[in-house]
């Protein structure tokens, strides 16, 4: 059954809207189980820090779906983003990713057929609006997984992302 291009591109907005929300959750489970101490602490030199993680993913978010698909002057200086190592507290750091990914959900929101099929130039790379949505996401959940697996880690916790989910349920062909 073929679908008409506003329920996809609604489908598609809505999805994406929900891997937001999910690694959001995600990162608020695991900052539960964090220290301050813990924010900038490194496995070895050629890692990063939970906290440089945290300004990654906003800087990263707001290059590609503020600027790129917003229209807004692109300000960030990503090199910055990896040489920080203090200032920010467990507090500050989730209140700056909380404020960035609600703005980048707004703009998702909004964002047109139109804006989804056009073709952008991001951080060097030749990207279609879908394309943008698809590394955000990606992007998103890659950089979740490395907090989740720094603090499991450092803490010697499973940090329970699905507790009271049967993760062992079978497919069903539909819902």
């Amino acid at each position: 059954m073929k679908q008409d291009q506003s329920t996809i591109v609604r489908d598609l907005l809505e999805n994406t809207l929900y891997r937001m929300d999910e690694n959001m959750r995600m990162v608020r489970k695991s900052f539960e189980l964090l220290k301050e101490e813990d924010l900038w602490e490194k496995p070895n030199a050629t890692s990063n820090s939970i906290g440089n993680l945290i300004v990654h993913l906003c800087g990263n978010m707001t290059q590609y779906v503020l600027a790129g698909l917003g229209g807004r002057e692109d300000q960030r200086r990503r090199d910055e983003e990896f040489t920080i190592n203090g200032g920010l507290t467990k507090a500050a750091l989730m209140d700056k990713l909380t404020a960035v990914t609600s703005e980048v959900k707004q703009e998702i929101k909004g964002l047109t057929e139109e804006q989804l099929t056009g073709h952008y130039r991001v951080q060097g790379f030749d990207l279609s609006g879908t394309g943008i949505l698809l590394h955000v996401v990606e992007h998103f959940s890659y950089h979740t997984g490395q907090i989740a697996f720094w603090i499991k880690l450092m803490k010697n916790r499973d940090l329970k992302f699905y507790e009271g989910f049967d993760l062992n349920a079978k497919n069903e062909s539909e819902c």
